[in-house]
């Protein structure tokens, strides 16, 4: 009796110790498969012996065959047919198995909406049309939504339930920080319709994408340190960035009562009006200071400061303000060269003929153009080397008691919105946006919002607990190559579902299959 075409020897060595061996009879021959030892007395050899021949009976499926009967290969064969036979699915469904698990340990499996839950994975795993999302949902999930029930979803997604997505997101990012928020850091970036159609929403403006022909929307947001996003909101395209801040933030803090935070934003939102507001309401703040449109006798002082790298200087005003200084030779370099840039344009510019100074407005260079009458154009070399002065210099506003360095690192954490930003619009294709009622566009932001907590949360946990050395689009890419097989068991008259990690690729983010012990 062989066990297909296996069979376990003891085989005596010169030494006296006896080697326990599985040995494969095919092909004519016979060849040594697996060593399970070497032992010197006989009751080891035995025990040895059992365990090698368990291992056959398990490698082998248990599937015992006569020697004598019919040919191994033929009811090999035929045991993968019955077995493919059997099977009732097979689906690319380990993202989802990955983005499932991240979703509820965040805690927006409490919402109890299935629709939801499948339009955030697919935003995360195949970004489309709502129409691409219904076919992506049916052939690789066996989610069996449809076109008009995505849509109804999206009319009825109302406040209420929006209020309770950022509850969620805001308690977990309050847990993963240790409890506190702290910082948040604030700015605003513009998604456009591939239209130019308006309406009270859907506005011309400003595109921070370039689109200039096309409708837009402004979304500011608010994310805490190392990006977790806090809250948003949605204004009309041709909103001034800097008339959004004071709104959302006075909104966070009164729904979520936050306290001891300190606010970092852009100089780009940084106005009088803004910063006074910040002021009265109480608010710690960390801004970008426009140094060129400070006061004579601070830009005096700006300029007579040491230009060192990683030093910083101080000037505190009247109202207990500071203004922190910083200088960096490679800031310095970057300015000299943008503006060499802006200079070479003018000079092309204007070489070929009498020109006025608005045909040649280049991001702000044509200040160096002096111009007589509308009709003679030269570059104002002292105006240039005025400009220079400025060269590597950079400028904080606080009302904090923060150390210098600790203010300048702050605001260089700024990066964590840019990224957000970068990620909504580039791996989550948040625009352009293919909606026009403002219902659907609202459902439509506050889907990709919810993907981004999701995103963000499946990198801090593959980081922190050092599960792969990937990123997480590469761990996604990987894991849409991995298969999940339904088989049916006839006889036990139930389905088995297994999913298939075959090469060195997919078994290396395998760990992700269970990543409930990573959770904190």
């Amino acid at each position: 009796m062989y066990i297909c075409n296996m069979f376990v020897r003891k085989k005596k060595n010169k030494t006296g110790s006896v080697s326990v061996v599985v040995i494969d009879k095919s092909h004519g021959g016979y060849k040594e498969i697996k060593n399970f030892g070497v032992v010197n007395t006989e009751e080891e050899a035995n025990a040895l012996y059992q365990k090698a021949t368990t291992w056959v009976r398990t490698y082998a499926g248990q599937q015992e065959l006569d020697f004598g009967g019919s040919s191994v290969k033929h009811q090999e064969v035929l045991e993968v047919e019955r077995v493919l036979s059997n099977i009732s699915s097979v689906r690319l469904d380990f993202p989802k198995q990955i983005l499932d698990q991240v979703y509820d340990s965040i805690g927006f499996n409490q919402l109890n909406d299935n629709v939801l839950r499948n339009l955030v994975i697919s935003r995360i795993c195949q970004p489309g049309s709502k129409r691409a999302t219904v076919e992506y949902l049916k052939s690789y999930f066996e989610e069996d939504v449809s076109l008009d029930q995505i849509y109804r979803y999206m009319d009825k997604l109302n406040n209420t339930l929006r209020e309770k997505i950022q509850q969620i997101s805001v308690e977990h990012t309050r847990k993963i920080l240790g409890g506190n928020i702290g910082v948040m850091f604030y700015d605003v970036t513009t998604l456009y319709f591939e239209t130019g159609k308006q309406d009270a929403l859907r506005k011309n403006g400003f595109s921070k994408d370039g689109k200039t022909a096309e409708s837009q929307i402004v979304l500011g947001l608010l994310v805490s340190a190392d990006g977790y996003p806090l809250s948003y909101s949605i204004f009309n395209g041709s909103q001034y960035e800097g008339y959004t801040m004071i709104p959302i933030i006075d909104d966070f803090i009164r729904r979520f009562s936050i306290k001891d935070f300190v606010v970092v934003a852009d100089s780009g939102l940084m106005n009088k009006n803004n910063v006074d507001l910040l002021r009265k309401a109480g608010y710690k703040y960390i801004l970008g200071a426009r140094i060129h449109g400070e006061s004579q006798s601070v830009k005096e002082w700006i300029l007579g400061q040491e230009k060192n790298n990683d030093q910083s200087h101080e000037y505190v005003r009247s109202n207990g303000e500071r203004l922190i200084l910083s200088y960096s030779s490679n800031r310095a370099k970057k300015d000299a060269h943008n503006r060499e840039k802006g200079l070479e344009r003018l000079r092309k510019a204007y070489s070929s003929g009498l020109i006025t100074k608005a045909s040649v407005n280049k991001r702000g260079y044509n200040k160096f153009l002096t111009i007589s009458k509308d009709v003679e154009v030269k570059i104002d070399e002292d105006k240039v080397a005025e400009d220079a002065q400025w060269d590597g210099l950079k400028g904080y506003i606080t009302n904090t008691d923060l150390e210098p360095e600790m203010v300048i690192s702050q605001y260089h954490s700024l990066w964590y919105v840019e990224r957000a930003f970068r990620i909504t619009k580039g791996n989550l294709e948040a625009r352009p946006i293919f909606h026009f009622t403002e219902k659907r566009i609202e459902a439509h932001i506050c889907i990709c919002f919810i993907a981004y907590k999701v995103y963000k949360e499946l990198q801090r946990i593959i980081c922190e607990h050092n599960i792969v050395s990937l990123s997480v689009d590469k761990v996604l890419e990987i894991a849409k190559t991995i298969p999940t097989v339904k088989i049916h068991l006839p006889y036990n008259d139930t389905d088995r579902v297994e999913t298939l990690f075959l090469t060195p690729r997919q078994k290396l983010i395998k760990p992700l299959l269970n990543l409930k012990s990573y959770f904190g």
